[in-house]
């Protein structure tokens, strides 16, 4: 069983209750535009870090985290990437990769949007955390937390930080 820490769009900006609130996860997975590199730093010092780098991104995140991350966690093939869509609107290529990886959870950022969305034409479970930091327009600051037990991934639970 793995417990996972979900965040995107920090934007610069951490919340000292990230680090309460996924005291007790195992990795925390970063779906891109961290705002500059101590962010990254902060959260792979607390606990290992999985990460892709978002459009806001500078060269100093890009050189160590990539646009794609392809893994599997457990027997759960994941696709990582910050801009890409969602089911209903994948962004271009974005569904026959996740087609050809066989992947069955894919994680995006850049929206701002939380979402938690199965895609029942391909068998792949879509999470966006919607954004932990202040710029943007969402209301809500959002992370997620969930586990991956072999092939399930259950117990997500939405996360709110407070007001953007």
């Amino acid at each position: 069983m793995t417990r996972i820490g979900l965040i995107s769009d920090t934007h610069s900006f951490l919340d000292d209750a990230v680090f309460k609130h996924f005291e007790n996860c195992d990795e925390i997975w970063h779906a891109g535009d961290f705002g500059y590199i101590g962010i990254a730093d902060k959260l792979k010092d607390f606990k290992p870090l999985r990460g892709v780098y978002g459009n806001i991104d500078n060269i100093d995140i890009r050189l160590k985290y990539p646009e794609k991350l392809i893994f599997t966690c457990e027997e759960v093939n994941v696709f990582i990437t910050h801009i890409g869509g969602h089911p209903a609107k994948y962004a271009p290529g974005i569904k026959d990769q996740l087609i050809t990886n066989a992947s069955r959870l894919f994680i995006s950022g850049h929206s701002h949007i939380l979402k938690v969305i199965y895609d029942n034409k391909i068998n792949c479970l879509h999470i966006n955390p919607g954004a932990a930091g202040h710029s943007g327009w969402h209301t809500v600051r959002t992370i997620i937390r969930f586990v991956i037990d072999g092939k399930d991934m259950k117990q997500c639970e939405v996360i709110e930080l407070g007001k953007r």
